[in-house]
């Protein structure tokens, strides 16, 4: 039986996500306060109780902040633990969902907000496109490497990559209609409606 727990950081890992979720939630705030293109990193600093430098060390540009979560190196974890020879789209179903169920029951109100930040600030909208690529990445290599095959595998590439493109036109859906569902749900229903018509 393959163990879906969620990998434990240890302190020094949990120390720097106490500080990237002190830094997140002030630049949420003054995001709401004061809009996107009004907020500074400098004022994130100050309202975060941390330097510039910090917010730097952290998030390289303005719009990582919005886009940075916790959860790539979670998500690895779990592909590599999933049994060798599985479907990917099932490898993926437990990857992404379980930690995205965590997340969205730990701050819905965010996760709405830093989509519709995603959605209205066009230099946000093409940094996510940047860090789709980078997830990409790094799914493809988890699921190549757990089932031996070559990293560049064209049948991985093209499913992991079908299914995150997927999945931005249903987190797209699902802002207009203003979060109301369980995030999580939403994609769970689109990676079903993918499995259908692949086995189709």
């Amino acid at each position: 039986m393959v163990s879906t727990a969620h990998p434990k950081p240890g302190l020094r890992e949990r120390k720097k996500i106490q500080t990237r979720q002190a830094i997140r939630r002030a630049a949420y705030r003054l995001f709401g306060e004061q809009g996107y293109d009004g907020t500074t990193v400098e004022q994130i600093a100050a309202a975060a109780e941390v330097s510039p430098s910090t917010v730097f060390r952290y998030f390289p540009t303005k719009e990582d902040i919005v886009l940075t979560d916790e959860y790539d190196p979670i998500m690895v974890a779990i592909l590599r633990a999933r049994p060798a020879g599985e479907p990917i789209i099932e490898s993926i179903r437990h990857a992404v969902l379980g930690p995205l169920h965590d997340m969205y029951a730990a701050d819905s109100e965010e996760m709405v907000q830093r989509m519709r930040l995603a959605r209205d600030v066009p230099a946000i909208r093409a940094r996510m496109g940047e860090n789709m690529q980078l997830s990409c990445g790094l799914m493809t290599r988890a699921l190549a490497e757990r089932d031996n095959r070559s990293v560049d595998d064209l049948e991985i590439r093209i499913v992991v990559g079908g299914l995150l493109g997927a999945w931005g036109e249903a987190i797209m859906a699902w802002i207009e209609d203003d979060g109301r569902e369980n995030l999580a749900d939403v994609l769970d229903h689109t990676l079903r409606v993918l499995a259908a018509n692949f086995a189709g």
